[in-house]
């Protein structure tokens, strides 16, 4: 399974390799660290189909809702599970970013336990925070 992870904070981006890894052994981190590293990284490797991608909204260069469109133009990952992965808990950004295609909003946990948890409970199909109807 490849997750890539889009987060412009570099203790944010280990703690979540670890709690993947957790939560799912055979599971490979692939991360961005800000909206416009994440299309490049897709542009340069054009097989590059992750399971899973996790965003955060809050970077610099690109923010969460504007690489959330641009992910969004790409017919390679129509089927691509998008994650907003952020400390935001704003009715709006939750909102705005299903509204632009956004699969699910998960708020950051405040822990590695329960981070691992969320990841075990979301990858085994029990989703955690909120879910776009389709």
């Amino acid at each position: 399974m490849k997750c890539f992870l889009i987060d412009d904070d570099e203790d944010d981006r280990d703690i979540f390799a670890l709690a993947l890894l957790k939560a799912n052994a055979e599971s490979n981190c692939i991360t961005a660290t800000n909206g416009e590293d994440a299309l490049d990284l897709l542009r340069k490797q054009s097989d590059f189909i992750p399971d899973y991608i996790f965003l955060d909204l809050n970077m610099p260069l690109m923010d969460g809702r504007a690489c959330l469109s641009e992910l969004r133009k790409q017919a390679r990952l129509d089927t691509v599970p998008i994650i907003i992965f952020t400390t935001s808990s704003y009715s709006k950004d939750i909102e705005d970013t299903l509204n632009l295609g956004a699969s699910h909003y998960l708020v950051k946990p405040t822990s590695l336990n329960e981070l691992v948890s969320i990841l075990t409970s979301f990858f085994e199909g029990k989703l955690s925070g909120y879910r776009l109807s389709l």
